[in-house]
């Protein structure tokens, strides 16, 4: 048996403990709307910052007491498990501009990675990358 969805996207959690950086990241980099915030459980504590990105909320969680333990830097060549996400775009060119001018790492500019498909990726302030795909017309 599948999974039956209810919704036609999916919901990431970020957990951080470097919360006012990743908000603007987020909010002025990227340019996801803030749609609110709320408390996180008594068995984390902290808040839950939301973003919307088309049907997907992005939540960036700064819990109460954040943990030591750091995610291996390095993209997808630093380790495995979750190491991207992507973000299917119309204005992959701005955005790219838009992070570098914030200060943002861009490891890997424009690229066409099969014809019609270029992609980028930047690096949120905890070194979490984020793809950006664009599709061109012919």
């Amino acid at each position: 048996m599948a999974i039956k969805t209810t919704k036609d996207s999916i919901d990431l959690g970020i957990v951080t403990s470097n919360g006012p950086a990743m908000f603007a990241f987020y909010r002025d980099v990227l340019g996801l709307e803030h749609t609110g915030d709320m408390p996180m459980p008594v068995t984390v504590g902290g808040t839950m910052h939301r973003f919307a990105c088309g049907t997907t909320v992005v939540k960036i969680v700064v819990p109460a007491k954040p943990s030591a333990n750091r995610p291996a830097p390095g993209g997808l060549a630093g380790g495995t498990g979750y190491r991207y996400w992507t973000v299917s775009v119309a204005n992959l060119d701005e955005i790219v501009a838009i992070a570098k001018a914030a200060g943002a790492k861009v490891p890997i500019s424009r690229t066409t990675v099969r014809p019609g498909v270029d992609i980028a990726m930047i690096e949120d302030p905890d070194g979490n990358w984020v793809e950006l795909l664009e599709t061109r017309a012919g």
